[in-house]
């Protein structure tokens, strides 16, 4: 099983890199109820995830645009990725300055990302 689903601490950037995968995989296979049996499994990497980050990734002191451009690099995302959140239309009008970020999009964002949502106003 650990071949298939490599959840394991992490201790590397490595580690930080396949755990956002598994993550991003785990997720795109919810069904979006709480009774999906994956949900808690996406927790326990998410509380992985959330660990490493909180001692190890630190946001660019930067504009909402350069943060959530950082969010995107780091987390090995594109724009189209954040579909449920924003258009990709309104992303890529984000990232290139022609228009702020919501606060419902900062929100979004903030749970997205599990950070504070200040990063994003």
């Amino acid at each position: 099983m650990q071949a298939q689903l490599p959840i394991k601490p992490i201790h590397s950037e490595e580690d930080y890199q396949q755990m956002l995968q598994v993550a991003n995989s785990l997720a795109e296979r919810l069904n979006g109820t709480d009774k999906d049996p994956l949900v808690d499994l996406h927790a326990i990497v998410r509380e992985l995830i959330r660990h490493w980050e909180a001692h190890n990734v630190m946001l660019p002191k930067a504009e909402p645009r350069e943060v959530l451009r950082h969010l995107l690099v780091t987390h090995g995302l594109k724009q189209k990725d954040l579909a449920g959140i924003a258009s990709p239309t309104v992303v890529s009008d984000i990232l290139a300055g022609r228009r702020a970020i919501s606060k419902k999009v900062a929100k979004a964002l903030a749970v997205r990302f599990q950070t504070d949502v200040s990063a994003f106003l």
